[in-house]
């Protein structure tokens, strides 16, 4: 990828945001986009030419609880006030057994299980070529105190991509979940939060929940990934839609570590 600069910058709850408001200052993030659910919107980025990395939670309906129909969704890679690199339909989705058990079972996605697994593939209906948008590859593990940063969409700021460049990776809970300080909004989840490596950046996690006192949370990516990029190679559809589903509430998990999810 290519060194970036960006123009202006934005603050917002005493985070500072590159705003790149402008086509030379998206050089090098175009794998990074805004996907359009219908009715609402979620960040997410291409790891690879036809493939989408988002949070589990943007494929289910907010109000319902239930699985969103493919058919409406859209990847706006580089998405800038109202126009893009490309725009790709996206043709099936999936997410992890767990997570699709939970949204069946419970109708909510607020649990510590739920962020540990809240992860999406999106396939595309036609891969990007590498002069649209390159694909970013998946981090394996990182320390506590690694330095991270965050590529989003978000309340606010709908119409330009935006990024902290400097929060940190916080914590390694159990099941994989990690705690990183980065200053998220509605519209962030899914995003990819990266760790440079090599002077490439790498996507570590996705933005999944965040707390009332500011930490955000996310999944450890590389085996769910690997899983559920095996599942979409060989599945023609996406999951089906279960009448077990119920709405969708706020909730706690264990240890007092509230899920308020940043819903589209």
């Amino acid at each position: 990828m290519l060194a970036l600069s960006a123009s202006g910058a934005q603050a917002q709850q005493g985070a500072v945001f590159d705003v790149l408001d402008s086509r030379g200052a998206l050089l090098g993030w175009e794998g990074v986009g805004r996907l359009d659910l219908g009715g609402g919107f979620c960040s997410g980025a291409l790891i690879s030419p036809d493939t989408v990395l988002t949070a589990a939670h943007c494929v289910y309906e907010t109000d319902t609880g239930t699985p969103r129909d493919s058919g409406r969704m859209v990847f706006r890679a580089g998405y800038h006030r109202g126009q893009q690199i490309a725009a790709r339909r996206v043709l099936r989705w999936v997410v992890p057994d767990r997570y699709a058990a939970l949204m069946a079972a419970r109708g909510r996605a607020t649990s510590a299980e739920a962020v540990a697994s809240d992860v999406a593939l999106l396939r595309l209906d036609s891969p990007l070529s590498s002069a649209e948008a390159d694909a970013f590859r998946i981090h394996v593990a990182a320390d506590p105190g690694t330095s991270l940063s965050v590529a989003s969409y978000g309340r606010g700021r709908e119409e330009v991509l935006s990024r902290q460049r400097d929060c940190a990776l916080t914590r390694e809970y159990q099941d994989g979940i990690l705690g990183f300080d980065c200053d998220v909004t509605f519209g962030s989840s899914g995003a990819p939060v990266f760790v440079r490596e090599n002077g490439r950046l790498r996507i570590l996690s996705v933005v999944s929940s965040i707390t009332g006192s500011g930490e955000a949370y996310g999944p450890s990516l590389p085996a769910l990934v690997s899983g559920l990029s095996a599942r979409l190679s060989r599945e023609g559809s996406r999951p089906p839609v279960s009448a077990g589903a119920r709405r969708i509430t706020v909730g706690s998990d264990r240890s007092g570590m509230t899920a308020r999810f940043v819903t589209p």
